[in-house]
Formats: C-alpha cells, structure tokens, sequence
C-alpha cells in the first residue's frame, strides 16, 4: 500500500508541474497580446494626431488666404479714400477700413492659435512615434524571449508527461480512473496529507479512530469531509512528496 501511494503522490506531482508549465505557457501570448493591444492604441492615436495636424493646416492656410485677401482690400480703400470728396464718404470709408482691419485682426489671431495648437500637436506627434518605436521594439525582443521560453516549456512539458504516464501505467486502473475523478471535482488535487489530524486540503480533522488507521498505513483511506484520498503527512517516507494545497 505504501508503494501505491507513493505513486500516486508521485503522479499529482506530475500533474501540479504540468498545470504549471501550462499556465506559464498561457502566460507568454497573453503578455505579447496586451503589449500589441498597447501598441495599436498608440498608433491609432497617432494617426488621429496626424489627420487632425492635417486638419489645422488646410485651416492655417485658408485664414492665411483670407488675411491676404483683406490686406489686399485694406489697400485698394486706403487708395480709395485719397480720393473721397465728400465728408459723409470719407467717414463710411474709415469705418469700412476698420471693419476689415478688425476681421484682418480676429484671422491673425486665429492663425496663431492655430500655430501655437500644432506646435502642441506635433511634439504629441513625436513623442508617440517615439513611444511606438520603443514598443514595437520592445515588443519584438520580448517574442523572441518568450518563443525561447515556450520552447523550453515544451520540452519540459513533454519530459513530465512521459514521467505521469509511467506512473499511470504502475497504477492499478480503477484506482486511477478514481484518481483522475477526484482530480477533476476537487479542484486538481486528488491526494492530500494529514498532518497532526487534520486534513491538509479541507483542513478538517479526522477522527481519532480513522486517525489511527491512516498511521498503520493498512489500506488507502479518504478524508470523511472532502473525500479525497489521504495519508499520513508525518511519515517519513512521504516527506516532501504530498501538497499542502486546496
């Protein structure tokens, strides 16, 4: 009996490394995912900085265009002017030069806000282009690292499941199907010690009697409250061998 157990306690072992190696396998691609994820955010802002820069440049040069226009009709009503006669003339022709002096103003003004706006923008423009080059490369080296790793995995992965299949061909076959039962109800840990009494997994205590029994080691026993099979955590020859694990 207490090579049986050995063995099963030997085949969760098994079975532990290997939802290890597989989660940490699960790991890598995900990682990559969120950095590309990041990546596309970035250059989905930087196109929409660059379409907007676009934007204020065809407005820069429309108002550019319109103050050259009222700079050209500034001057044809100063000319205009010199030869006005008539005071009530003279005074409508001053107030039209203000007029489009002051309109001449509000686009100059606009222009500049418009400068000042894409000289904000652009310097976004280079940070996030910059930002993006250090991703992507950032990105690449760490697929390279993480391919090498999966690669290990692997290989680590195939060396443990050759392991759990010679351990499953030494085990009788109910008591494996009964294995793999509890592995998949109980939260992937079929066997579990008992140390000073108590089940390591549901942390109940097990009757004194019962107790006693899982001390001689005559027969495989379960734990009356969780159901999975136990052992005697305290014996040396199961040291380091069990999981303290729910």
């Amino acid at each position: 009996m207490e090579i049986m157990m050995k063995l099963l306690i030997a085949l969760q072992d098994c079975d532990t490394r290997i939802r290890y190696i597989q989660e940490k396998m699960e790991e890598g691609p995900i990682t990559i995912q969120m950095l590309s994820e990041g990546l596309n955010d970035i250059l989905k802002q930087l196109e929409e900085e660059k379409d907007q820069l676009d934007t204020y440049r065809r407005e820069r040069r429309d108002a550019e265009r319109e103050v050259e226009d009222l700079e050209g009709r500034i001057v044809k009503s100063n000319i205009k002017l010199s030869n006005i006669k008539s005071n009530k003339e003279y005074r409508a022709a001053l107030k039209e030069i203000s007029d489009l002096k002051m309109e001449k103003s509000i686009l100059e003004d606009k222009v500049l806000e418009i400068m000042e706006e894409m000289e904000r923008l652009e310097q976004r423009c280079v940070a996030n282009e910059t930002k993006g080059a250090e991703l992507k490369d950032k990105i690449e080296k760490d697929r390279a690292e993480i391919l090498k790793q999966m690669k290990g995995l692997d290989q680590d992965l195939r060396i443990v499941e050759k392991e759990r299949d010679s351990f499953c061909k030494s085990i009788d076959a109910d008591l494996l199907r009964r294995y793999n039962q509890l592995m998949e109800n109980k939260g992937n840990f079929a066997i579990s010690p008992v140390i000073k009494g108590v089940c390591q997994s549901c942390h109940m205590g097990i009757p004194p009697q019962k107790f006693n029994e899982l001390i001689r080691g005559d027969e495989l026993m379960t734990c009356p409250n969780c159901m999975r099979i136990i052992y005697w955590g305290e014996n040396e020859r199961f040291q380091n061998k069990g999981t303290n694990k729910d």
